[in-house]
């Protein structure tokens, strides 16, 4: 496991810039784990990893309620999830996240809901640390 990085932002454009960082080191089958508060800028983030893919940023919104949203034009597709909305471990299963993963970029929001989430996985945690700033741990694991 590689040493957490910490990052602070002060605003949603500086929490994109993060993501977009880390979206350009992504190959495909990378699943990058999103942990946080509503509110606390993982949607923000994830607009940063599409741009660092090649995919419009601005193009990106929260799958709240689609559940999964794919986005093409990149270097790499991103699949793009968000767990909030799920209580039940079987409904996660019939997402069939193992096999979205592997063509693309796999962006799971609310992940600590996942009840088997993979392993070699880029962790990221988002914590309010002030109205706008943000505290960004990053890990990854090799």
């Amino acid at each position: 496991m590689t040493e957490p990085r910490v990052r602070h932002s002060r605003s949603e454009r500086d929490t994109a810039a993060i993501g977009r960082e880390i979206g350009s080191t992504l190959v495909a089958g990378d699943v990058v784990l999103l942990h946080g508060d509503l509110g606390a800028g993982k949607t923000a983030f994830v607009r940063g990893l599409a741009e660092g893919l090649g995919v419009p940023g601005d193009e990106v919104s929260s799958p709240t309620f689609t559940l999964v949203q794919e986005y093409r034009g990149g270097r790499l597709p991103l699949f793009h999830v968000d767990l909030y909305r799920l209580t039940d471990p079987r409904e996660i299963d019939d997402l069939g996240l193992d096999e979205i993963a592997e063509d693309g970029v796999l962006a799971i929001e609310w992940a600590e809901r996942h009840p088997r989430p993979p392993r070699g996985v880029v962790r990221v945690r988002i914590d309010h640390a002030g109205e706008m700033e943000r505290r960004i741990v990053i890990e990854a694991r090799t």
